[in-house]
């Protein structure tokens, strides 16, 4: 799902770059730019430009997961949120904070995964959606849903060939502006960009020929 990572060391924190899971938020650029300065010669990430705890909440905030990092201090490592969630971006991808297994991979915290179905990098998203003019709203409508008797622990993600994400666990789907619209442990979400009832699948993908990998 990715090359491995960039390193660049600092005197007490690592941080990690992999280029293909991200999706240029610019949330590092503009919360520490002493830190990350794109565009400069040699390096573009100074870990040691900022406080270890100030690097590794920039990490946290990082929607794609491309930014990690590892202490070298006694500081705390990352850890799973208190609430699994995906967040529904408009006109873009799903974005999850969970402690996340896709495809049979390592468990990853954060990662934005596609929804418009033009992705060269499927499950995760490259920005096509832009590219391809996807279109779909950030703020559907809420579903009547209890409260869940858990709402962390871990979550699975299968890849339905030719299909939707499968998603197994406890998680809560959040709209742009951060309403809850459903709480589940078991739903499929639409990564073909054709459902209509999106962000979920309809079966549209058996109609418009989309044609993605299973895992």
């Amino acid at each position: 799902m990715g090359d491995k990572a960039q390193e660049y060391r600092g005197e007490h924190i690592i941080v990690y770059f992999d280029g293909r899971k991200c999706i240029h938020s610019r949330n590092c650029v503009l919360g520490r730019p002493e830190v990350f300065v794109p565009n400069a010669p040699g390096e573009w990430i100074h870990a040691d430009s900022a406080p270890p705890d100030a690097v590794a909440e920039i990490a946290h905030n990082c929607p794609s997961g491309a930014i990690t990092y590892e202490r070298l201090d006694s500081g705390p490592p990352e850890h799973a949120p208190k609430v699994n969630v995906v967040r529904i971006r408009e006109n873009g991808p799903l974005a999850f904070q969970a402690e996340l297994r896709i495809a049979g991979q390592t468990t990853v915290y954060r990662a934005t995964l596609c929804r418009c179905g033009a992705s060269k990098n499927k499950p995760l998203c490259d920005g096509s959606h832009v590219g391809v003019g996807f279109v779909a709203t950030g703020e559907p409508q809420t579903q009547e849903s209890p409260a869940l008797a858990q709402r962390d622990g871990a979550v699975v993600v299968k890849l339905a060939k030719n299909g939707p994400l499968l998603i197994e666990g406890n998680i809560e789907v959040v709209t742009g502006t951060g309403r809850t619209i459903l709480r589940t442990r078991a739903t499929a979400l639409c990564r073909c960009g054709g459902s209509a009832v999106k962000p979920y699948c309809d079966g549209s993908h058996g109609k418009n020929g989309f044609v993605a990998d299973a895992t």
